[in-house]
């Protein structure tokens, strides 16, 4: 599995899996990925964990331990969670070492019922940080409105962030400028800069998935020949946005005290609907300093069949803005779209948290 994912890699697009579990640490999945597969990184989140613990036996002796300890339920999941992310961390060192920090990345999410709780959202990134003790990881923080100060709080003590559930181009420009005072401010609180990393998730099949029901639902010739085109004309707009911001003056004085760019990152590139390109979010969305973290499913399918070239975005900002103006004109509403696909991402991880707690409490009462 190395010809397509070489050849993204050589086109500036860091390759990271979205996915974590003690089955595939132990057994050296992911050491294999990272020296024969040109997987730089690792993304987590909770439904990634519920499902890790679910379908393993390889938590057990830790689950007696805590069971004795007799932790509460939530500290157990803090604990879990951080132990497998930890031992990524050091299975990623390498890539991390390769880079000069800019890949070899872990990322682990603050408890997702924080969301909407900016002071509580930047305690539990200090204390997830301190907790798996490695420079090479990631706090997520969702790109909710009480997010935002929490990224720039995190950022200012000197903590790297990935930012995620990023879905309108509006959010996006707010999540950049959270970025750069972050940055800022760690620059004013004597924080080495060259060691602060941060990534933006923008997420992409989900848009579709949303719009195309609501394009299908309008059932106009003009609306269905929209279908299966709105996440990447929206990608490619945040791609433009990003353009904007690191050709900007603030982001060029912050670059000359050492600082290093927020990568745009693609999430959610599994592609849902089976009509179209399972390696569409891989093909369509090339271009140099993002990162594409994808499913294995679907690395597997991009190094198989994927088409690489140099930048497939750049080139397309007009026909990007002209497939949104479509869909202006038919009838989406594209506030609403991004909306409602943020108050579901909310809910959907708070569900997964949900499920993981209730595994854990399961396991520690049979433990």
């Amino acid at each position: 599995m190395a010809g397509n994912l070489a050849k993204l890699s050589a086109a500036g697009v860091a390759v990271w899996l979205d996915d974590i579990s003690r089955e595939r640490l132990h057994g050296g999945g992911l050491d294999k990925l990272r020296t024969e597969q040109h997987v730089v990184g690792v993304t987590s989140n909770p439904t990634i964990f519920a499902a890790a613990l679910a379908g393993s036996e390889l938590y057990a002796e830790q689950l007696h331990d805590l069971a004795v300890r007799k932790v509460t339920v939530d500290e157990a999941a803090r604990m879990i969670t951080t132990y497998d992310v930890r031992w990524a961390c050091d299975v990623m060192r390498p890539a991390y070492d390769a880079s000069q920090g800019t890949d070899g990345r872990v990322s682990i999410e603050v408890d997702p019922r924080l969301a909407m709780a900016t002071d509580a959202t930047v305690a539990e990134a200090k204390q997830l940080w301190w907790l798996v003790d490695r420079e090479n990881l990631f706090i997520k923080i969702p790109a909710t409105e009480p997010g935002l100060p929490a990224i720039t709080q995190t950022l200012a003590h000197g903590i790297s962030v990935n930012v995620t559930l990023i879905f309108s181009l509006e959010r996006y420009r707010a999540v950049m400028d959270a970025w750069l005072t972050g940055l800022e401010q760690a620059k004013a609180n004597g924080h080495d800069l060259t060691k602060l990393e941060s990534v933006a998730s923008f997420f992409v099949s989900r848009v579709d998935t949303e719009v195309d029901k609501r394009l299908e639902k309008i059932g106009t010739p003009e609306a269905l020949a929209l279908r299966g085109k709105a996440a990447v004309a929206n990608a490619r707009l945040a791609y433009q946005a990003y353009e904007e911001v690191v050709g900007g003056e603030r982001w060029a004085a912050l670059k000359a005290a050492g600082a290093r760019p927020q990568r745009p990152l693609w999430a959610s590139t599994g592609t849902k609907n089976p009509d179209y390109s399972d390696v569409l979010y891989v093909d369509d969305l090339i271009a140099p300093g993002t990162v594409n973290t994808m499913p294995e499913k679907t690395m597997r399918a991009a190094d198989d069949h994927a088409t690489v070239s140099a930048d497939t975005i750049t080139a397309h900002y007009a026909d990007a803005q002209q497939v949104l103006d479509g869909l202006r004109a038919v009838g989406v509403d594209m506030d609403d779209v991004v909306e409602v696909l943020e108050a579901e991402g909310v809910e959907k991880f708070e569900a997964s948290w949900t499920e993981l707690l209730d595994g854990i409490a399961a396991k520690l009462e049979q433990a």
